[in-house]
């Protein structure tokens, strides 16, 4: 079973960059597609990227589209986000998670959450 866990959060002032990365402790990662999603205070949790169980294709929400990067290490059982030019708006609790298929990660049909970890940009 997929067992995430999410790293690297924290607050950046605007225009900055942020890194999260999430482990599978259960050590099944591979056969999964990955993804991030983020909730603010008062919103509902909407779909940020998705990465294909190979790694060969990517999907990201408009509004991160050429800021933010997604990545997976199937060796090391890591996904990653790169954050850029970062926004408040961007502030929210990020969430990894494990599905079935990219289509399914972005319909919201997840197998395994995360945790989630805390990204904070000031103006």
């Amino acid at each position: 079973q997929v067992q995430l866990v999410e790293s690297g959060g924290g607050l950046v002032q605007a225009g900055g960059s942020l890194r999260l990365s999430c482990a599978d402790t259960g050590r099944t990662f591979s056969s999964y597609a990955l993804g991030w999603f983020r909730q603010a205070p008062g919103k509902e949790r909407e779909f940020v990227a998705a990465i294909s169980w190979r790694g060969g294709a990517t999907s990201y929400a408009d509004s991160v589209m050429g800021r933010f990067t997604i990545s997976r290490d199937n060796a090391k059982i890591t996904m990653s986000l790169q954050m850029n030019s970062l926004k408040p708006e961007d502030t929210s609790v990020y969430y990894c998670a494990a599905a079935s298929s990219t289509p399914a990660m972005k319909q919201g049909v997840v197998a395994s959450w995360g945790q989630g970890t805390q990204v904070t940009v000031s103006s």
